[in-house]
Parts: C-alpha cells; sequence; structure tokens
C-alpha cells in the first residue's frame, strides 16, 4: 500500500505588528487567511491577486507586508 502526500506551498504574511495573515497554494488558486480568522478571506486566481487581497484587509495604512514561503 503507498500513500500520496500532496504539499500545498504556504507564505506567511509579516507586517509591523508580526503575522498578518497567510496564503496557500491549493488545487482552486490561491487561499488567503488572515490572523485570527476563523475562515478563509477568499481564493484568488493568481499570488498577485491575493496578496492584494491580503493587504487589502489589513488595518488601513499598513505598509505591504513581507511575504516568506513556509
Amino acid at each position: 500500500m503507498s500513500t500520496t502526500e500532496t504539499h500545498h506551498p504556504l507564505w506567511v504574511a509579516y507586517g509591523a505588528s508580526g503575522v498578518a495573515g497567510s496564503i496557500r497554494k491549493d488545487d482552486d488558486g490561491y487561499t488567503v487567511t488572515m490572523a485570527g480568522a476563523d475562515q478563509a478571506a477568499g481564493t484568488y486566481p493568481s499570488m498577485e491577486i491575493a496578496k492584494s487581497a491580503l493587504h487589502s484587509r489589513m488595518a488601513p495604512g499598513s505598509d505591504w507586508p513581507l511575504f516568506r514561503e513556509h
């Protein structure tokens, strides 16, 4: 019996106050989840759109976050 493990890349967004959220690549696209949220904020067709969506959900006036792949 063999098992197949699927790896879905994860990027964590760091803002001035720490972790702002994350973006996970899956079969449907790039899913944004904000730090502390119970649900995903949405799934987007590209990484750039997902990054913009995450930034738009941060506090008004926040600098662009630093994204690191984990």
